[in-house]
């Protein structure tokens, strides 16, 4: 088969592997619809979890099954399914002691285009499909569906971390896609202020759609002061990192109240430490606490985001601003991601 793949540090290239096997408790998909995330430019041309060869990329997208495994109960060939970016093998001890997203080892879970082939090919395989997989709700359009694989579930992790509580005031910084997730995810919670962080018109638009109710562009100054100023020099209850690098954290716990929670969803692709400020942290006394997660995935909560979807609680499908036609176009997305027009938030290639 044929599939986009990452041929070392900063190259790429469509290449030929095997078709994928399927195990008793798999399944092997067809795409319908595929996204590029900004991981696998970090990936790619950063090198952020070490050199690839030959690994094929992508982890979401929208697919079709061709084969299921003779244990798998719940799906057929010619379901059309939803995939998380995040696949865990559910039996596995992480998985009970309630971190399945590490099963295996940290960032284990992670395994499409990380550990094994990603779902930029011709087919692909998914571990555990009972577990991981969900069926696409009738009427849901396929670029939503994608949007469902990475860009909520993080932003929904990254709300669920913060601990937010009614009335907080909360800062998220960065509003790519995955901020993105972040604002519409902290917005259902009852918040009362939510700054969103960022510079570009697009992302901005679409996080006050969301719910934002203040853009902080750091073109204008240091989002801490602003944040301060805004706040009248108390700072936020929750902040949520969705972009930057490692001198944000150093924002995130300057912008904090004591007591405060920082949730971290930013993949740091680059950089070996990141910073804690030690008199804004309470000279390590402050109870400012700070967190950092990877998407859970899994079958139940991708049936929870699409029930979301369809009670209008959550508009995902608002971040695609590009659709491309056709497997070929795969590549293309994938340096649209990288080089980020201003007009660009996500795109889409339907297969």
């Amino acid at each position: 088969m044929k599939g986009f793949a990452m041929m070392g540090i900063g190259k790429t290239a469509w290449i030929e592997k095997e078709r994928p096997e399927c195990g008793p408790m798999d399944a092997i998909c067809r795409p319908l619809a595929l996204a590029p995330c900004t991981s696998d430019v970090h990936t790619v041309w950063a090198g952020a979890i070490g050199d690839r060869h030959e690994l094929i990329l992508g982890h979401e997208g929208v697919g079709e099954i061709v084969e299921v495994g003779a244990y798998v109960k719940d799906f057929k060939k010619g379901d059309k399914v939803l995939v998380p970016a995040i696949t865990p093998d559910w039996s596995s001890v992480e998985a009970q002691d309630g971190f399945a997203q590490h099963s295996g080892g940290m960032l284990s879970g992670w395994k499409f285009s990380n550990i094994k082939d990603g779902v930029f090919g011709e087919l692909f395989h998914v571990n555990d499909a009972d577990g991981n997989l969900a069926l696409l709700p009738d009427g849901m359009d396929l670029a939503t569906g994608c949007m469902l694989s990475d860009m909520i579930p993080t932003g929904m992790l990254a709300a669920e971390m913060a601990d937010i509580h009614y009335g907080d005031k909360v800062c998220v910084i960065g509003i790519g896609p995955v901020g993105l997730g972040a604002v519409s995810a902290v917005a259902i919670r009852g918040v009362s202020d939510l700054y969103a962080v960022g510079s570009r018109p697009d992302c901005a638009r679409v996080a006050k759609q969301f719910g934002a109710t203040e853009i902080v562009n750091y073109k204008n100054g240091d989002i801490v002061q602003q944040i301060l100023e805004l706040t009248k020099g108390k700072g936020v209850d929750r902040v949520i990192i969705a972009g930057g690098d490692v001198d944000t954290m150093d924002q995130a716990v300057r912008m904090l109240k004591a007591g405060g929670k920082i949730s971290n969803v930013n993949y740091l692709g680059e950089g070996d430490y990141i910073k804690i400020p030690r008199v804004e942290w309470g000279v390590g006394m402050g109870h400012k606490q700070i967190i950092g997660g990877l998407m859970l995935g899994g079958r139940s909560r991708m049936e929870r985001y699409a029930a979301l979807c369809k009670a209008n609680r959550i508009n995902p499908g608002s971040m695609v601003t590009h659709t491309l036609k056709g497997f070929e176009k795969v590549e293309d997305s994938l340096l649209m991601m990288r080089d980020k027009a201003p007009d660009l938030i996500k795109p889409v290639v339907i297969l």
